[in-house]
């Protein structure tokens, strides 16, 4: 199973969008600064995750929200 999240910094309002096989020992690895995009924002906050049986939707769902669209799309439901 694959889950994409959306992560908020609580330093400074940013957004960071992943995904893993495991999400909670990925957002442990995120607040212990052990991972490189994330560990000067911290402390960090869980917004959202889906979860995928397939690997390619969640890479494609992950994709989207990279983009304009799927930014504006967080803005709306999420912020």
């Amino acid at each position: 199973m694959k889950t994409v999240y959306i992560l908020k910094s609580l330093k400074d309002e940013g957004i960071y969008i992943g995904n893993t096989d495991n999400i909670n020992d990925r957002l442990k690895r995120h607040n212990a600064g052990r991972v490189p995009s994330t560990k000067n924002r911290l402390p960090i906050k869980l917004i959202c995750f889906v979860a995928f049986q397939d690997k390619q939707k969640a890479y494609d769902f992950e994709r989207y929200l990279k983009t304009g669209s799927g930014r504006a799309f967080i803005e709306r439901h999420f912020r």
